[in-house]
């Protein structure tokens, strides 16, 4: 049975999950049902560069199924949530224009949850006010936002220096709170859709190995000749793809500071650390009435996941 089915509001497959959970995958097997566009939902698989480290699909591995917004970006540029968002509603648009399913399928929450809930009005911060902020002391900054925008203060934790500064400089340089622009959203499309979602969450025992394998996997294919290039580009050391897991611990293992022992010990560790915050946000984040899946994936029940989605 298919999942499209002529209406006003049109269909959206949604698989989200943390890395190495077998997303794209099963991405594969259901588009191989119907009529079908993947499109990426990946911060790190957007960049043109990242082809090896980001793990994003090779033209076999594709398939013959049309994918959209993989390696669409210079890794000269940065590539914000309301970015992706903009372009994945171009990408959605054109599938349903062609009567094919939009499968989105990646790991980044914040990019989805743009997508769907849409982007906080919030104005543009003034660069003094800003400079004003980021010269404060994070306990000063918390101790100030405490003060003029409780509510985030109390929502965030003392350690998370960024969201503190965020948010002080937002209710300083707008006169209004974090709350109050996250209230008026606008641009999401989650009721404009009929979105089928899957949230892969599998034994996290077998996601970390998973992970560990995955990064061999990577180095076998590539990844050295991959964070070479990017060195030769001397891009800022700022750049999304210059902080990807694997380019800081593969640089320095270029730059022969540290041994090829040490730079896959310590990006295996980082990847895992990273599946486990993805693990979490999808785990607590999604909407309680999204389908999750917490079993081992493989050959033998790919098809029954695919009839969740349906």
């Amino acid at each position: 049975m298919s999942i499209y089915s002529p209406k006003d509001k049109k269909d959206v497959a949604l698989i989200v999950g943390p890395t190495a959970s077998g997303k794209s995958a099963l991405a594969l097997e259901l588009a191989k049902k119907q009529p079908s566009v993947i499109i990426n939902a990946d911060s790190a698989q957007v960049y043109k560069h990242l082809q090896v480290l980001s793990a994003r699909p090779s033209e076999a591995e594709m398939d013959g199924i049309l994918h959209r917004l993989y390696g669409y970006i210079d890794g000269s540029e940065t590539c914000s949530a309301a970015r992706w968002a903009a372009d994945a509603k171009i990408e959605i648009t054109a599938a349903h224009e062609s009567d094919a399913l939009p499968i989105l399928v990646g790991g980044t929450g914040l990019y989805v949850r743009t997508l769907l809930d849409g982007i906080a009005p919030i104005p543009e911060i003034d660069p003094y006010i800003r400079k004003q902020v980021r010269d404060l002391e994070v306990a000063d900054a918390y101790t100030a936002l405490l003060d003029e925008d409780p509510v985030s203060a109390q929502r965030l934790n003392l350690r998370d220096s960024s969201r503190i500064m965020r948010a002080l400089e937002v209710v300083r340089s707008s006169g209004k709170p974090l709350d109050h622009w996250h209230a008026h959203k606008a641009g999401g499309i989650k009721n404009d859709i009929v979105l089928h979602p899957l949230v892969l969450l599998p034994p996290r025992d077998w996601l970390y190995a998973r992970c560990d394998l995955r990064f061999q996997m990577m180095l076998d294919h590539g990844a050295k000749d991959e964070v070479a290039d990017l060195l030769e580009k001397n891009l800022a050391s700022d750049c999304p793809v210059m902080r990807a897991i694997g380019v800081p611990e593969i640089s320095a293992w270029i730059r022969g500071e540290c041994s090829l022992d040490e730079a896959r010990a310590q990006a295996s560790a980082a990847t895992r650390q990273y599946a486990k915050r993805q693990y979490t946000w999808f785990r607590n984040q999604c909407p309680a009435d999204w389908t999750r899946f917490q079993q081992i994936i493989n050959n033998d029940n790919l098809n029954n996941i695919v009839r969740l989605l349906q």
